[in-house]
Parts: structure tokens; C-alpha cells; sequence
């Protein structure tokens, strides 16, 4: 019987990631969720990347936290995990997780509230070239920005 890794493993180097504006695309341009996205199996145009693992050695997400960027309705933020292949195809994903985003109000004396995601299924490890892909429920007026803090292998 093969060996089995008793020894913790520590990533190599933090990583955070943040969302995309194209679901395929492995770079990482600025652009908060707008547009709802109702399907539940990460296929939509709508879904954007938010954390690509190392294509060599995989990742590791510990939390992940969405935050408005004025005033919205309230949402849902969904986390699917995209096994590196097209997101457009269903079997590629799955969702992971969601989490209620509660309505905001753009002021410049009180703090919009920060929405943390952590505690099961996080910390998630990633094989390499997998992905994490995110989409919100209604579309909103301002946007949600949306933030991966994990690390590379």
C-alpha cells in the first residue's frame, strides 16, 4: 500500500484574487457583479472568475469576502468551483456554497457591511488549474466586489 502525506503542507506564497470580467479568462481586470445570474449550475455568461489555482501545483482559498460598492438591493452571492475546462459546459461545475447580501445604502459616515465567507468548505484546496467562479442572484445598482484570500502551492 502507497504511503500516505502525514506532513502538513503550507502554501508557497499568499495569494489573493479578485473577480474578472470573463468567466474563460484567466486574467483579472477590475469589475464588480452587477447582473443576476439565476441558473444554479455556473454556466451563465454572467459567472465571473474569482480565483484560479496554480496550473502547476494547485491553490488554496481560505475565505472569501464580498463587499458592495454603493447602494444595492439585496442578493445572493453563489460560489461554484470550475474544474479548469470551458465554465459554459454543466459538468465542469459545481456550486459550492452561498450566502445571503444584505441591501446597502451608499453614506459617507457609516461603513458598508462586509460579507465573510470562511468555515466549511474553507480552506478549500484546488487541484491545479481548477477554479472559482461567483455569481450574484438579482442585479444590482452599484456592484458587489468579491475577494479571494488564499495562496499558491
Amino acid at each position: 500500500m502507497a504511503a500516505v502525506n502525514t506532513v502538513p503542507i503550507y502554501s508557497k506564497v499568499a495569494d489573493i484574487q479578485w473577480t474578472s470580467t470573463d468567466s474563460d479568462s484567466p486574467t483579472f481586470t477590475a469589475g464588480p457583479l452587477k447582473t443576476a445570474v439565476t441558473g444554479k449550475d455556473g454556466t451563465a455568461a454572467g459567472a465571473l472568475v474569482l480565483f484560479t489555482a496554480d496550473a502547476t501545483n494547485g491553490g488554496r482559498v481560505d475565505r472569501i469576502s464580498a463587499r458592495a460598492v454603493g447602494t444595492n438591493t439585496a442578493s445572493v452571492l453563489r460560489v461554484f468551483i470550475n474544474n479548469g475546462s470551458t465554465a459554459g459546459t454543466i459538468a465542469n461545475n459545481t456550486l459550492i456554497t452561498e450566502v445571503t447580501l444584505p441591501a446597502t445604502a451608499l453614506s459617507e459616515v457609516a461603513a458598508l457591511a462586509d460579507v465573510t465567507i470562511s468555515g466549511t468548505p474553507f480552506p478549500l484546496v484546488l487541484p491545479p488549474g481548477y477554479r472559482l467562479l461567483v455569481t450574484i442572484g438579482t442585479t444590482v445598482a452599484a456592484g458587489i466586489r468579491v475577494t479571494a484570500y488564499g495562496g499558491r502551492y
